[in-house]
């Protein structure tokens, strides 16, 4: 069988050669947050600038070793900043690298997938529908090709593609209006398919002498970020107020102005919770390169944390569930009649071909075995329907067998020549072509959904019911049936539809696509999280049924299809997904239907899609999901994921790294919340009371020190839950940062404040100089700060989690933060810096004694409540 002719394209080493000579095809390096700009952003931070004051200020009043002091530490900060933003930024460069556009071209005689910044001019480059086009080109060859040009023109609607002869010139005109030859980098491919010429790369293009930017990672601030900004900002506006009160209050009840000032500054500095967002944005870049790592790459930052809300899975059967690994298992011919019937037709029943009602013969392929007449016209007429060198998995697998089986023989027509295409339309589920056979005359051939190729044929009753009963029988075993029809062209008028042609059925074709082998214990993981799992396909009933019980979805209600769901309105749909967890001939427009039904329910729901008319649903979706493999550039424009195998296991391990980051989110929220409580009481209620001032500039950064590393490093890497997916999903609305998380902050730093404040108040009464109560005082906060990391790291998963590998990082701040504190009293030019004195052993063993025992009280009181249960479906 003949198809349209085509060079073999370029040579890799010659493609090699010109991408050398003339760069990638990239319009210029993406923007990245480099040094100099994440400087700047320090520059702005009011922690930073606070601590620029005081250090100004110690040098002013001619305190040397203070100001260098916290000069040191300003520099310590910045460090530990450029520290956390090089880690995001490298993860997000991992993410880039994954999410890089990829074009179709024609090397060395093969189709092959490239990444985009590859093509060079000269490539020949595959377009089909859904697809970005990748470089500006000029079209060889065009089948139903319409794109949309609005990225360049600005006019929505799309315009008419057709091929051309003519040589490239050295540029291409401007793009706009109908039937021309040209087509250009970023233009998306809405219609139809084509091969065009590559003839500009990069900055060379079209979109390149704009600035346009394309199909970039998202980095705009999530609604959270946004949260958690505005929090700060509210509290750096209190801290504000406080720190003028305070110096005003301590100045003009005729204490030291500089003293004043200076715990207004240390008010300041511990007032301000600036590790929120730095904290949220580091858990999101990293999140994101964690689901990478297990082949879930997300576009979007907020769907990392919403993941582990979802409470519905709705997963398309191809490809996901199932291998995407066709075969041509079954081959049921009709050997009605020809108009001029073949005598030598062999319709007798062997040991591999079964007549069955209406005379069907039923055949099983084997390697190596003749096929019957009636079999080889049904497989000849299933090929001259079907696009060689295409995508689609069924279509592959018939060119297999057809390769084999019909190789040598007349009925693979080398002098055909294909005259029109006719795509497969969710108004009519068929695909057809129309070919000229050796003598001219026209030759049509149909394939696709049964009903609708019985309906082209318009087969009588007495033949359609046993037809029918044969589809059912061959979907209840979970295979994917297609049927085949044929006719003569119509010279008269030209090429006309399918619709318009006699049709004349020639049987059925079924394939099979085992599950994946994971499938089935994913499907049990998320029922047992309280996810529903539902199917939604465009496979026939007892099909999607088939495969829905060997996957272990439930089937109890059975299938609703797509003929029920456009009866319903969307009350009754509504009502009927509650209970349906199975949905066949689907089409891509009822897809959205069904997730707005969902979401009427109270549904947090993630949507599965592949094609052009998925990318409404995906985006109506709470997380959209679209298919890496096989997948076109718009549904993964329009989603929030990319499953970059296709395989559902994933999905569901998505889920699971969803509610892990969800959960130490929840737990280093708690955490920088409760220590800033003891933080901003210890540098304020002193003064009030008119006791010498304990926490000064340089132990709010020294605690600071801690804290941060400790939210970026500890935090971020704690191991999941045990039981994380044998509870509920959270509600969707319950908040990261809310009444119960900030009550359990509030007891937590309370109870270390009174007793920190205690240890305090009882050396300065018990006769201990100022430097040593302090001493003390900032001894039994530090050890309470690292004592309250270890009640929220280990919170649902027990003290024993502090003695495995994912807490190397927690001891290793520890180890840091002792060390640091033993030098500043070993060391007596520090120890003054720091108004320290060498406390007694007695005095440092209660002061630990009296923060432990604060914490472990802390642990007991402000344990997280039981789960609110979250109603689901499953």
């Amino acid at each position: 069988m003949a198809s349209p002719q085509c060079p073999a394209g370029l040579g890799s080493a010659e493609a090699k050669r010109r991408l050398a000579q003339h760069g990638p095809n990239e319009l210029g390096d993406r923007e990245r947050r480099g040094l100099l700009r994440t400087l700047r952003g320090i520059a702005g931070e009011p922690m930073f600038l606070l601590l620029l004051v005081a250090a100004a200020l110690y040098l002013v009043l001619g305190d040397l070793g203070e100001g260098l002091l916290l000069g040191a530490f300003a520099l310590l900060t910045v460090g530990l900043v450029v520290f956390q933003e090089r880690r995001s930024q490298h993860a997000l460069d991992a993410l880039r690298a994954l999410a890089a556009p990829q074009a179709r071209v024609l090397r060395d005689g093969v189709v092959q997938r490239i990444a985009a910044r590859e093509l060079v001019r000269g490539d020949r480059l595959l377009l089909g529908e859904g697809e970005r086009v990748a470089a500006d080109a000029l079209l060889r060859e065009a089948a139903g090709l319409a794109l949309d040009e609005s990225l360049l023109t600005g006019e929505s609607a799309a315009v008419r593609k057709r091929g051309s002869d003519a040589p490239a010139g050295a540029e291409l005109p401007p793009p706009g209006g109908d039937d021309r030859a040209e087509v250009y980098a970023g233009t998306l491919v809405v219609a139809g398919h084509g091969l065009a010429d590559v003839a500009a790369t990069g900055r060379r293009t079209q979109a390149g002498r704009i600035g346009a930017s394309l199909a970039a990672l998202e980095s705009a601030p999530t609604p959270l970020e946004r949260q958690l900004r505005r929090l700060v900002r509210l509290f750096g506006a209190a801290a504000l107020v406080a720190c003028t009160l305070l110096a005003l209050w301590y100045g003009l009840r005729g204490g030291s102005w500089t003293e004043g000032v200076l715990a207004a500054i240390a008010l300041g500095m511990a007032m301000l919770p600036e590790e929120f967002p730095m904290a949220l944005a580091v858990f999101l870049a990293l999140g994101a390169w964690r689901l990478a790592r297990i082949q879930v790459l997300a576009r979007r930052p907020a769907v990392v944390e919403a993941l582990g809300a979802a409470t519905v899975l709705c997963v398309d059967k191809t490809g996901t569930l199932t291998e995407n690994r066709m075969r041509v298992c079954r081959l049921v011919a009709d050997p009605d009649p020809d108009p001029d019937p073949d005598p030598d037709t062999d319709t007798d029943t062997d040991t591999d071909t079964d007549t069955v009602a209406v005379d069907l013969v039923d055949f099983e392929p084997r390697p190596g075995q003749p096929l019957p007449e009636a079999v080889h016209r049904l497989l000849e007429y299933a090929l001259l329907a079907s696009r060689r060198g295409g995508l689609d998995p069924m279509e592959r697998a018939l060119f297999e067998l057809g390769d084999a089986a019909l190789a040598g023989t007349e009925h693979q027509h080398p002098r055909w020549r294909l005259a029109r295409e006719f795509p497969l339309t969710s108004a009519l589920p068929a695909m057809s072509q129309l070919w000229h056979d050796a003598d001219g005359a026209q030759r049509l051939a149909t394939k696709g959904a049964p009903e609708a190729v019985f309906a082209l044929c318009r087969l009588a009753p007495e033949r359609l019911e046993p037809l029918t009963a044969k589809v059912r029988a061959l979907a209840a075993e979970g295979l994917r049936v297609l049927a085949v029809a044929e006719a003569p062209g119509r010279d008269e008028g030209g090429a006309h539809a399918p619709q318009d042609h006699d049709l004349r059925l020639l049987g059925l074709v079924a394939f099979e696509d085992p599950l994946r082998a994971s499938v089935p214990a994913a499907v049990a993981q998320a029922r047992g999280a309280g996810i529903a799992v539902a199917m939604i396909t465009g496979d026939h009933a007892a099909t999607a049924l088939a495969i829905a019980r060997q996957a272990g979805i439930d089937v109890e209600a059975g299938a609703l299809g797509g003929a029920d769901i456009a009866r319903l309105d969307d009350a009754a749909l509504a009502a009927a997904v509650r209970r349906v967890r199975v949905f066949a001939r689907v089409t891509p427009e009822q897809k959205l239907r069904l997730v707005q039904a969902f979401g009427r329910n109270g549904e947090t729901v993630a949507m599965t899609g592949d094609g052009v008319n998925d990318a409404p649903a995906l985006k109506a979706a709470h997380i959209g999901i679209a298919m890496g493999m096989r997948g076109t550039d718009v549904a993964r424009e329009a989603a929030g994921l990319v499953l970059l195998d296709d395989d559902f296991g994933r999905i569901v391990g998505g889920v699971r790294m969803g509610r892990r980051i969800h959960d130490n989110l929840r737990k280093v929220m708690t955490y920088i919340a409760a220590i800033h409580v003891p933080i901003a009481g210890l540098a304020l209620l002193p003064v009030l009371w008119g006791l010498p001032p304990l926490l000064l500039p340089a132990h709010v950064v020294l605690t600071e020190m801690v804290i941060d590393p400790v939210c970026s490093l500890a935090f971020e890497g704690a191991p999941e839950d045990p039981r994380l997916m044998q509870r509920p999903p959270r509600a969707a609305a319950a908040s990261l940062v809310g009444w119960p998380t900030l009550w359990r902050s509030l007891v937590q730093g309370g109870l270390l404040l009174a007793a920190t404040l205690a240890v305090y108040v009882v050396a300065l009464r018990g006769a201990r100089a100022d430097d040593a109560a302090r001493t003390l005082a900032v001894l039994a906060l530090t050890a309470g700060n690292l004592l309250l990391v270890t009640v929220n790291l280990s919170a649902g998963l027990g003290a024993s989690m502090l003695f495995t590998r994912a807490a190397r990082a927690f001891w290793a701040v520890a180890a840091a933060a002792a060390g640091f504190l033993a030098l500043a009293l070993a060391l007596p030019g520090l120890r003054r810096l720091l108004h320290f004195a060498v406390p007694a052993p007695a005095d440092l063993a209660l002061a630990l004694l009296a923060v432990a025992a604060a914490s472990a009280l802390a642990a007991r009181l402000a344990a997280p409540a039981p789960r609110e249960a979250v109603a689901t479906l499953s």
